[in-house]
Protein backbone atom coordinates (compact mmCIF):
# COMPACT_ATOMS: atom_id res chain seq x y z
CA UNK A 1 0.00 0.00 0.00
CA UNK A 2 2.65 1.87 0.91
CA UNK A 3 4.47 1.57 -2.41
CA UNK A 4 0.94 2.37 -4.62
CA UNK A 5 0.90 5.88 -2.41
CA UNK A 6 4.45 6.87 -3.36
CA UNK A 7 3.81 6.06 -6.81
CA UNK A 8 0.77 8.22 -6.81
CA UNK A 9 2.35 10.78 -5.20
CA UNK A 10 5.46 10.72 -7.98
CA UNK A 11 2.51 10.78 -10.47
CA UNK A 12 0.85 13.73 -8.88
CA UNK A 13 4.52 15.66 -9.04
CA UNK A 14 4.71 14.76 -12.93
CA UNK A 15 1.56 16.02 -13.72
CA UNK A 16 2.09 18.92 -12.18
CA UNK A 17 5.48 19.64 -13.65
CA UNK A 18 4.00 18.79 -17.03
CA UNK A 19 1.14 21.06 -16.85
CA UNK A 20 3.77 24.35 -15.68
CA UNK A 21 6.16 22.97 -18.56
CA UNK A 22 3.09 23.50 -20.95
CA UNK A 23 1.85 26.90 -19.39
CA UNK A 24 5.44 27.77 -19.82
CA UNK A 25 5.85 27.12 -23.27
CA UNK A 26 2.55 28.62 -24.35
CA UNK A 27 3.45 32.14 -22.74
CA UNK A 28 6.72 32.08 -24.30
CA UNK A 29 4.97 31.19 -27.94
CA UNK A 30 2.47 33.98 -27.08
CA UNK A 31 5.18 36.29 -26.21
CA UNK A 32 7.50 35.62 -29.26
CA UNK A 33 4.40 35.60 -31.85
CA UNK A 34 3.46 39.39 -30.64
CA UNK A 35 6.47 40.55 -29.70
CA UNK A 36 8.64 42.91 -32.03
CA UNK A 37 12.02 40.97 -32.34
CA UNK A 38 15.71 43.07 -33.47
CA UNK A 39 19.04 41.24 -34.64
CA UNK A 40 21.93 43.14 -34.41
CA UNK A 41 23.44 40.81 -37.01
CA UNK A 42 22.34 37.89 -39.27
CA UNK A 43 23.21 35.54 -42.16
CA UNK A 44 20.66 34.23 -44.47
CA UNK A 45 20.60 32.76 -47.72
CA UNK A 46 16.93 33.74 -48.65
CA UNK A 47 14.04 35.42 -46.85
CA UNK A 48 10.59 35.17 -47.56
CA UNK A 49 7.82 38.32 -47.16
CA UNK A 50 4.37 36.99 -47.42
CA UNK A 51 1.20 38.28 -46.09
CA UNK A 52 -0.95 36.54 -43.36
CA UNK A 53 -2.66 34.40 -46.20
CA UNK A 54 0.68 33.21 -47.12
CA UNK A 55 0.75 35.25 -50.44
CA UNK A 56 4.44 35.84 -51.52
CA UNK A 57 4.82 38.75 -51.84
CA UNK A 58 9.19 39.45 -52.05
CA UNK A 59 11.79 37.08 -51.90
CA UNK A 60 15.46 38.28 -51.17
CA UNK A 61 17.53 35.44 -52.31
CA UNK A 62 21.70 34.46 -53.12
CA UNK A 63 21.82 33.19 -56.16
CA UNK A 64 21.76 29.62 -55.23
CA UNK A 65 18.67 29.70 -53.30
CA UNK A 66 16.98 32.20 -55.67
CA UNK A 67 13.10 32.07 -56.82
CA UNK A 68 12.93 31.27 -60.92
CA UNK A 69 9.42 33.45 -60.86
CA UNK A 70 5.84 32.64 -60.52
CA UNK A 71 3.30 33.05 -63.26
CA UNK A 72 -0.77 32.57 -62.14
CA UNK A 73 0.68 31.45 -58.46
CA UNK A 74 2.81 28.58 -60.26
CA UNK A 75 6.60 29.04 -59.84
CA UNK A 76 8.40 28.64 -63.06
CA UNK A 77 10.96 25.69 -62.15
CA UNK A 78 10.43 23.51 -64.91
CA UNK A 79 12.10 26.09 -67.07
CA UNK A 80 15.28 26.04 -65.34
CA UNK A 81 15.50 29.84 -65.06
CA UNK A 82 18.64 30.91 -63.51
CA UNK A 83 19.12 34.35 -61.80
CA UNK A 84 21.60 36.12 -59.68
CA UNK A 85 20.90 37.31 -56.21
CA UNK A 86 18.66 40.13 -55.27
CA UNK A 87 15.44 40.97 -54.61
CA UNK A 88 12.39 39.53 -56.60
CA UNK A 89 8.87 41.10 -56.45
CA UNK A 90 5.59 39.55 -56.43
CA UNK A 91 1.66 41.06 -56.51
CA UNK A 92 -1.76 39.71 -55.36
CA UNK A 93 -2.06 37.86 -58.50
CA UNK A 94 0.73 35.44 -58.26
CA UNK A 95 2.61 37.19 -60.87
CA UNK A 96 6.25 38.19 -60.64
CA UNK A 97 6.23 41.69 -60.92
CA UNK A 98 9.92 42.37 -61.19
CA UNK A 99 13.43 42.90 -59.02
CA UNK A 100 16.69 43.69 -58.66
CA UNK A 101 19.71 41.68 -59.45
CA UNK A 102 23.11 41.85 -59.35
CA UNK A 103 26.59 40.64 -59.39
CA UNK A 104 30.41 40.72 -60.57
CA UNK A 105 33.04 38.16 -61.62
CA UNK A 106 35.96 37.67 -63.64
CA UNK A 107 33.71 38.03 -66.88
CA UNK A 108 32.14 41.50 -65.89
CA UNK A 109 29.68 43.33 -63.80
CA UNK A 110 25.78 44.14 -64.01
CA UNK A 111 23.34 45.21 -61.87
CA UNK A 112 19.74 45.34 -63.19
CA UNK A 113 16.17 46.96 -61.77
CA UNK A 114 13.10 45.64 -63.38
CA UNK A 115 9.13 46.96 -63.60
CA UNK A 116 6.84 44.14 -65.17
CA UNK A 117 4.25 44.98 -67.15
CA UNK A 118 0.75 43.20 -65.62
CA UNK A 119 0.77 39.55 -66.84
CA UNK A 120 3.96 39.97 -68.92
CA UNK A 121 7.56 40.69 -69.29
CA UNK A 122 9.54 44.15 -67.71
CA UNK A 123 8.51 47.62 -69.44
CA UNK A 124 11.42 49.19 -67.87
CA UNK A 125 14.75 48.68 -66.65
CA UNK A 126 17.97 50.67 -64.75
CA UNK A 127 20.94 48.92 -66.26
CA UNK A 128 24.51 48.62 -65.88
CA UNK A 129 26.87 45.85 -67.40
CA UNK A 130 30.54 46.37 -67.50
CA UNK A 131 33.21 43.31 -69.16
CA UNK A 132 37.04 43.61 -68.36
CA UNK A 133 40.02 43.98 -70.04
CA UNK A 134 40.82 46.93 -72.10
CA UNK A 135 37.89 46.60 -73.94
CA UNK A 136 35.22 47.04 -71.10
CA UNK A 137 32.11 48.06 -73.39
CA UNK A 138 30.48 49.65 -70.14
CA UNK A 139 26.55 50.71 -70.65
CA UNK A 140 24.31 52.19 -68.35
CA UNK A 141 20.91 54.03 -68.24
CA UNK A 142 17.10 53.93 -68.50
CA UNK A 143 15.44 51.46 -70.81
CA UNK A 144 12.00 51.03 -72.13
CA UNK A 145 9.55 48.40 -73.84
CA UNK A 146 6.12 48.43 -75.40
CA UNK A 147 4.74 44.81 -75.16
CA UNK A 148 1.28 43.71 -76.86
CA UNK A 149 -2.04 43.12 -74.15
CA UNK A 150 -3.24 40.44 -76.39
CA UNK A 151 0.32 37.92 -76.09
CA UNK A 152 1.03 37.83 -72.42
CA UNK A 153 3.67 36.11 -70.91
CA UNK A 154 1.57 32.61 -70.40
CA UNK A 155 0.82 32.49 -74.33
CA UNK A 156 4.78 33.33 -74.88
CA UNK A 157 5.70 30.05 -72.90
CA UNK A 158 3.25 27.74 -74.20
CA UNK A 159 4.27 28.56 -77.64
CA UNK A 160 8.01 28.30 -76.84
CA UNK A 161 6.99 24.83 -75.49
CA UNK A 162 5.25 23.95 -78.52
CA UNK A 163 8.11 25.06 -80.52
CA UNK A 164 11.04 22.91 -78.10
CA UNK A 165 8.50 19.46 -79.09
CA UNK A 166 10.09 20.06 -82.68
CA UNK A 167 13.82 19.99 -81.49
CA UNK A 168 14.68 21.88 -84.35
CA UNK A 169 16.66 24.82 -83.14
CA UNK A 170 16.36 27.04 -86.61
CA UNK A 171 12.70 26.32 -87.16
CA UNK A 172 12.76 27.91 -83.19
CA UNK A 173 14.58 30.38 -84.52
CA UNK A 174 12.22 31.77 -87.55
CA UNK A 175 9.45 31.46 -85.26
CA UNK A 176 10.65 33.68 -82.64
CA UNK A 177 11.72 35.81 -85.63
CA UNK A 178 8.52 35.76 -87.21
CA UNK A 179 7.07 36.21 -83.63
CA UNK A 180 8.95 39.28 -82.99
CA UNK A 181 8.38 41.09 -86.28
CA UNK A 182 4.63 40.56 -85.42
CA UNK A 183 5.06 42.38 -82.20
CA UNK A 184 3.82 39.47 -80.05
CA UNK A 185 7.29 39.65 -78.12
CA UNK A 186 7.32 43.07 -77.47
CA UNK A 187 9.99 45.96 -78.75
CA UNK A 188 12.24 48.46 -76.93
CA UNK A 189 11.38 51.84 -78.08
CA UNK A 190 13.73 53.96 -75.25
CA UNK A 191 17.35 54.08 -74.12
CA UNK A 192 18.45 57.45 -72.17
CA UNK A 193 22.39 56.47 -70.91
CA UNK A 194 25.85 55.63 -72.15
CA UNK A 195 26.14 53.42 -74.54
CA UNK A 196 29.00 50.54 -74.52
CA UNK A 197 30.62 52.71 -77.62
CA UNK A 198 30.92 55.89 -75.68
CA UNK A 199 27.62 57.63 -76.78
CA UNK A 200 25.85 59.69 -74.38
CA UNK A 201 22.15 60.64 -74.64
CA UNK A 202 18.52 59.52 -75.83
CA UNK A 203 17.91 56.73 -78.33
CA UNK A 204 14.39 56.14 -79.54
CA UNK A 205 12.78 53.23 -81.61
CA UNK A 206 9.49 52.95 -83.17
CA UNK A 207 6.95 50.37 -82.83
CA UNK A 208 8.73 47.98 -84.81
CA UNK A 209 11.76 48.27 -82.65
CA UNK A 210 14.01 50.17 -85.29
CA UNK A 211 16.27 53.06 -84.33
CA UNK A 212 14.83 55.97 -85.37
CA UNK A 213 16.27 59.17 -83.49
CA UNK A 214 19.49 59.63 -82.14
CA UNK A 215 20.46 62.66 -80.05
CA UNK A 216 23.86 62.45 -78.38
CA UNK A 217 27.20 63.26 -77.35
CA UNK A 218 30.24 61.28 -78.70
CA UNK A 219 33.27 60.05 -76.76
CA UNK A 220 35.22 63.22 -78.71
CA UNK A 221 32.75 65.32 -77.22
CA UNK A 222 30.56 66.39 -80.59
CA UNK A 223 27.13 66.83 -80.73
CA UNK A 224 25.05 64.69 -83.01
CA UNK A 225 21.24 64.77 -83.44
CA UNK A 226 20.50 62.05 -86.42
CA UNK A 227 16.90 61.13 -88.01
CA UNK A 228 16.98 58.06 -89.35
CA UNK A 229 14.51 56.43 -91.73
CA UNK A 230 12.84 52.63 -91.51
CA UNK A 231 15.53 51.63 -93.57
CA UNK A 232 18.16 52.62 -90.94
CA UNK A 233 19.23 55.17 -93.47
CA UNK A 234 19.92 59.14 -93.02
CA UNK A 235 16.09 61.00 -93.12
CA UNK A 236 16.03 63.96 -95.43
CA UNK A 237 15.57 66.85 -94.11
Amino acid sequence: MEKLIREVHMLKIYAASLTIAFVLLFLLAFKSSNEHQRFEEIDVERINIVEKDGTLKMVISNKKRQHPGLLNSKPLKEREREREAGLIFFNSLGDECGGLIYDSDEKGSGMVYSVDQRKTDQIMQLQYTEGTGSDKKRAYGLKLWDRPDDFPLEKVLKFDDSLQKLNDPVAVKKAFAKLREEGKLGNERFFAGKTSNGDVGLFIRDDKGRLRLKIYVDKNNQTHIENIDEKGQPAAH
